[in-house]
């Protein structure tokens, strides 16, 4: 008999946080997936892609997530079986009989993980391979520049129509820090325009950070350079992030499937200010697009800002693979 009295149970009060417990985990479920429907569940907390290349990420991603919910579930199957009819108040013995050297079992453990770590290889090194394949001659091109603590945005671009100016072979000298295997792909006549933000700036739907814009269902080719520190370009529902990376260039082709402004930001930690570091990218019609980049030649923002840190020829060229 306990010593508090029938109603004084000492396994009430372990009862009481367990519900407590129980409550806290409903409400922060529920609370913290407010704007969350079913319709989202199949993503698995994957944002709406918005690229012609996003559902490759996104089919990526929940494969990985049922390859880990079955082993996950064979695992704790195995824990749970090995507990329940193996425990020592059902089997009386005091020490079970010990197995070594069972090569079957060993075996099984060794090749089971290496086969499904060669699957998630297998796809992750297809789908990479896709996703980072150039075309011969993208419909346009924006070379990103991240610096600390905003972005500029050269759209390396023929404004004028006049395909003779500049010169055809002729790289401007800001954007000479490019490799010539992407120079090579630029159009006739690209003069450009460019956006330069500050992390004040502010969108019309007061966003902060400055504003690319892109047009749909058109093939854009994204140059990423620094001008001091490492960065990373990550627009959120592209479901895609690469480094901009000091000294070395790297590209990437979305086609944007889907018109609307998405938030971008900086996922790479440099500086004081990374937290700033955001912007945004507005997906319009093609007309649009064209009306933006002449909107930004009569105010004057013609011509490029230099697109990252000067390097020598054998550093700019050290990778020779062509498109």
């Amino acid at each position: 008999m306990s010593p508090y009295g029938s109603d004084r149970s000492p396994r009430r009060p372990m009862r009481r946080k367990l519900l407590q417990a129980l409550t806290a985990g409903v409400v922060l479920a529920t609370a913290t997936g407010c704007s969350y429907t079913w319709k989202d569940f199949p993503r698995l907390g994957m944002p709406t892609p918005v690229t012609e290349e996003a559902p490759r990420i996104l089919s990526l991603w929940q494969g990985s997530w049922a390859a880990a919910l079955i082993t996950g579930i064979l695992v704790w199957g195995l824990i749970i079986w090995s507990v329940i009819f193996h425990r020592r108040s059902r089997t009386k013995v005091q020490v079970p009989p010990q197995t070594r050297y069972n090569m079957p079992i060993e075996a099984l453990y060794t090749v089971v993980p290496l086969i499904i770590v060669s699957v998630l290889f297998y796809f992750t090194a297809r789908d990479e391979s896709k996703l980072l394949s150039l075309s011969a001659k993208p419909t346009h091109t924006v070379n990103v520049i991240g610096f600390q603590w905003s972005w500029g945005f050269n759209y390396i671009e023929n404004v004028d129509g006049d395909a003779a100016t500049p010169k055809a072979g002729e790289v401007p000298k800001e954007l000479a820090a490019i490799p010539d295997r992407f120079t090579e792909a630029f159009p006739a006549g690209a003069e450009g325009v460019y956006e330069k933000g500050v992390p004040g700036d502010r969108n019309a739907n007061g966003n902060p950070g400055p504003t690319l814009v892109l047009p749909v269902g058109e093939k854009v080719r994204f140059i990423l350079s620094s001008n001091d520190v490492i960065h990373s370009f990550w627009v959120v529902p592209f479901l895609f992030k690469q480094d901009v990376i000091p000294g070395h260039t790297n590209v990437f082709e979305v086609t944007p499937s889907q018109k609307g402004t998405f938030v971008g930001k900086c996922a790479e930690l440099c500086g004081v200010d990374h937290s700033r570091m955001l912007f945004n990218v507005k997906v319009v019609s093609p007309e649009e697009y064209q009306a933006h980049l002449k909107q930004l030649a009569e105010k004057g923002q013609t011509g490029f800002l230099p697109a990252g840190i000067k390097q020598t020829d054998p550093a700019r060229n050290a990778e020779t693979n062509k498109l």
